[in-house]
């Protein structure tokens, strides 16, 4: 991270972060994390400096030792460090941003406005807001750097989708036609949309989708973007399948999340593999999980949130509040409210009691599953949340029926059908068109 951060455009800005965050002897066992800006409406400069430097690290580290293009994946639904987000991501050169969790019809004039290091504002969502569409989030990159940049590579843009109405809004205006689209199916892992209409439940608790719930790819074909489908994907008869249907190829995750190379723990990953290979594991969609209210695939493995035991014995907190709720107060300031957090907090701020029952801490759980779990006063660790997509152990028992490790090359080789010697069918080569 310091060794990307020596090649950011602005070496004051650089070396205020390195030296307000940087320890050098480390983190101790037992030792808190230092506690970041949490995010804001109006934001402080730290909290714009750290979020872009944070990004800009990440993308120029990910763009080393290769040519290939890099992608940098948000959530709509995380509103607040969008701006900043993207302005680091393009200053280390992004060549995509996906994004999806909601309707990103303002991204696409948001990356022309950056590229120019504009001034650059987005509708932030506030609930129980007296006046929609009042608020915003603002961001100007020469607040934070020094003005004369030359103008920033445009990165394209794809917004992923699970309805091709969706789609066919975003591509319908100009400022809003993304490069591309994801056309994301409701058995990936992370977030689901939920199901069309009224919702019902499953003899396990687990949303129904029915067919009004399926995209049409006849008409995701007539928008004449380009687009990749995901979820259930992990397969090569699905890459095959999806290059048929018009696909430019698939996005996979659940393969990737469980090989060596992929940043989440490998005691975990390890457990996780050794399940498929003994009994299975069971990924449960979980309707309460998430603080968005957006259905959760939440992989049932030991040690995790996903045993009552452990959700019971964790203490209630919201230090990070990525997915925390804006809503309006009643003397008009905007407050911020997590169904996640203590119930008697979330009930003083104007919350229900019945949006707090279930909810796990994402913010946490998922960044201990990523090897940086905070730890309490008294010396607890926030225990990790796993998740991962609905055919994981079908996929798994391809790459690991034993348990044992296996690389991301093994996961390519597999999806484009390559022999043992690493040749690729040339029938497989299409994944790569467009």
């Amino acid at each position: 991270m310091r060794r990307a951060l020596r090649s950011f455009v602005d070496e004051d800005v650089a070396n205020r972060i390195v030296k307000r965050w940087f320890r050098a002897r480390g983190r101790s066992e037992g030792d808190r994390y230092r506690a970041v800006p949490v995010p804001r409406q109006h934001a402080s400069r730290e909290f714009s400096e750290l979020t872009m430097l944070a990004s800009f690290a990440h993308v120029h580290l990910a763009k080393e030792g290769h040519a290939g293009q890099v992608g940098f994946n948000l959530l709509e639904k995380i509103q607040i460090p969008t701006l900043p987000s993207l302005y680091g991501a393009m200053l280390a050169g992004v060549d995509w941003v996906l994004m999806g969790a909601g309707i990103p019809r303002h991204i696409p004039g948001a990356l022309d406005s950056l590229a120019d290091h504009r001034p650059t504002a987005l509708p932030l969502t506030v609930a129980n807001a007296s006046s929609e569409g009042r608020c915003t989030m603002s961001f100007d990159p020469t607040s934070l750097l020094a003005g004369g940049q030359p103008p920033l590579k445009r990165p394209e843009f794809a917004a992923i989708v699970s309805s091709h109405v969706l789609a066919a809004h975003l591509a319908r205006e100009q400022d809003s036609r993304p490069s591309a689209f994801v056309v994301e199916r409701h058995t990936a892992g992370g977030h689901n949309a939920p199901p069309r209409g009224r919702l019902q439940l499953s003899g396990r608790g687990e949303p129904i989708y029915g067919p009004r719930d399926e995209v049409d790819l006849e008409r995701m074909r007539e928008l004449a973007v380009p687009f990749w489908l995901a979820g259930g994907c992990g397969h090569p008869e699905k890459v095959r399948e999806a290059l048929q249907q018009g696909a430019c190829g698939v996005q996979v995750g659940t393969a990737f999340a469980l090989c060596e190379e992929s940043g989440l723990r490998a005691d975990l990953k390890q457990r996780a593999r050794e399940r498929v290979a003994s009994s299975g594991l069971v990924v449960h969609t979980d309707t309460a999980a998430s603080p968005t209210g957006y259905p959760f695939k939440v992989a049932q493995l030991e040690g995790t949130l996903s045993e009552a035991e452990i959700y019971a014995s964790r203490q209630r907190r919201c230090d990070l509040r990525y997915l925390a709720t804006p809503y309006e107060r009643m003397d008009g300031t905007v407050g911020y409210r997590c169904p996640a957090e203590p119930v008697e907090d979330h009930l003083a701020k104007g919350g229900e009691l019945a949006d707090t029952v279930g909810r796990m801490c994402l913010c946490n759980g998922l960044t201990s599953a990523a090897g940086f779990a905070q730890v309490s006063k008294g010396g607890v660790v926030e225990p990790p949340l796993l998740t991962l997509g609905d055919d994981a152990s079908a996929v798994v028992a391809q790459l690991s029926p034993d348990g044992r490790p296996y690389s991301a090359q093994d996961v390519i080789a597999y999806l484009l059908g390559a022999d043992a010697s690493g040749t690729v069918e040339a029938a497989s080569l299409s994944a790569d068109e467009g």
